[in-house]
Formats: C-alpha cells, structure tokens, sequence
C-alpha cells in the first residue's frame, strides 16, 4: 500500500505528457496593420442615391479614429483566425451638375471577421487552406446632400449583420527571408446581402518572431438594410503590418 502514491504519480505524469505535447503543438500569431484605403459608400433610396467617396491620398487626412487587428491559432492541419477593423472617417465631394452642392459623409464602420481552416495541400513551398467562418458587419453611416438646385437632404445607414462566408488562402515560399500570401473570400451567398475580399502579401521574417507585411486589400459589401434601403461600401487599398508569432 505504501508505493500507491508514487504509483498514482508516475500514472498521472504519464497521461499528463501526451497532453503538454499535445497542447505545446498550439502556435499562435498577432498582428497589427494600417489599411490606408479608398472608401466608397452609398445609399440607394426610392428617391434617389446619395454616394461618397475618399480617396487614397486623402485617407490619413480624413480619419477620426482607425483599430485594425488579428490573431490567428494553428494546430497541425487547423488553423484560426480572427480579423478586425474599426475606421471612423468624415470628409466631403463636389457634385457635379449642380442638382446638389456637395456630399458630406461620416461613416463609422466595425468589420469582424473569424475563420476555422483546415491544410489540404502542403509541401515546402506551398501550403494551401480551405476555410469557412462568419462576418459581422456594423455601420453608422449618415450622407447629406447639401442643397443646390434641389433642396438638402440626408441619408442614415445604421444596421449591423452576420454574413457566413468561406474562404481560400495560399502561402508561398519565396526565399528564406520572404513568404507570399494570398486570401480569399466570399459571403452572404443571398441578393440581398453579398459581401466578397482579397488580400495579397509579401511578408518579411525578420527573426523566428517577428514578420512585416506589406501588401494590397479589396473589401467589398453589398446589403438591403433592415429599413429596405440598399447600401454599398468598398474599400481598396495597401496595406502595412507588423506579425508576432510565439
């Protein structure tokens, strides 16, 4: 009876050491960007649509507040990841034909977006990920059509929705030093509400944690709002980040 708890031990350390290999197999990444994009957005109404649009240059220029994030989770063939983006921007356009004397828009949008993938390609110099997930998408958006010919008026876009979407994402090896990376996706899969992105990058390793990245992204969605109106939004642009991986 007296070598029980030392018998109990070795048992327990047993089971516990294909669990702490099981669990020390997790790698995780988090990254930081700026996405410095051309905005597009509008409001389709009986009446008409109201449109606004910021350039690329003038994006830094005309941005309140901007948050943008993700962390991703790989084990084996699974991998996760989340993304988000929070951009809060004002700014104005010139109406041609003088039926409005200009377009003032504020628009704060939140886009989440949260993926599960699995590897069904890898080798060297390619690793291939099928995935499938969701985006949650909010916006304050408020248009106003400043008078001209025709009298003033304004346009608000406050909803939020959940999109499921699936998603396709290549990885390639291009030296020791540089990696590509190409993402995918589609959602909505309904006439009323459609939403699809792409992002290209080029990624440096500058140590066994740190990665830069550099590259190009195209957002775009499409939405009956719960008031009946349509709303567009589109954003394109590069973008600059820092991954730390651990």
């Amino acid at each position: 009876m007296k070598h029980l708890p030392s018998t109990a031990f070795a048992l327990a350390l047993a089971a516990a050491t294909p669990l702490a290999a099981q669990q020390s197999n997790w790698r995780y990444e988090a990254t930081v960007y700026l996405f410095t994009a051309e905005t597009e957005t509008g409001v389709t109404t009986p009446t008409g649509t109201i449109e606004g649009t910021l350039s690329f240059k003038d994006a830094l220029d005309n941005l309140d507040f901007a948050f943008m994030g993700a962390f991703g989770a790989t084990n084996g063939q699974w991998s996760f990841l989340a993304d988000y983006m929070l951009t809060d921007i004002s700014f104005g356009n010139p109406t041609p034909g003088g039926a409005f004397s200009g377009i003032n828009t504020a628009a704060k949008t939140q886009v989440l977006n949260a993926y599960a993938a699995y590897r069904v390609h890898e080798t060297p110099d390619l690793a291939v990920d099928l995935g499938a997930g969701l985006r949650w998408f909010d916006t304050r958006t408020t248009l106003t059509a400043l008078p001209g010919i025709l009298p003033g008026r304004t346009v608000v876009a406050n909803d939020n929705w959940i999109d499921p979407v699936i998603a396709l994402r290549a990885r390639v090896r291009l030296s020791d030093k540089w990696n590509g990376t190409a993402f995918f996706d589609y959602g909505g899969f309904q006439s009323d509400s459609e939403s699809w992105q792409a992002l290209l990058t080029a990624d440096y390793q500058l140590n066994d944690n740190w990665r830069l990245r550099f590259g190009y992204r195209h957002l775009s969605v499409d939405h009956t709002l719960s008031n009946g109106n349509d709303y567009s939004f589109t954003q394109s642009g590069p973008v600059f980040g820092a991954t730390y991986r651990f």
